[in-house]
């Protein structure tokens, strides 16, 4: 299995949101973990590829927030 991780540093924007989906296509990963998202609202995505990206909240200072971006073939395998 392959873990990585990501200062994503803010993913507000749909622009950046697509920009880490295809540098994420360009290695082998099988969950991929975010940090410092800076997010004011939570995120469930399912692409038409399948992947599913999980983005939590910051804090009201803006700091801090996770989020996890999980292939395809692992993604069937989420309950909730």
């Amino acid at each position: 299995m392959a873990i990585c991780t990501s200062n994503a540093r803010t993913l507000a924007s749909e622009a950046c949101i697509e920009d880490l989906m295809m540098q994420a296509r360009k290695i082998k990963y099988d969950v991929i973990g975010l940090t410092e998202m800076r997010g004011q609202r939570p995120l469930h995505a399912v692409f038409e590829t399948g992947e599913e990206l999980f983005l939590g909240t910051c804090d009201s200072r803006g700091v801090g927030g996770v989020g996890v971006l999980v292939n395809t073939h692992l993604a069937m395998n989420i309950d909730s």
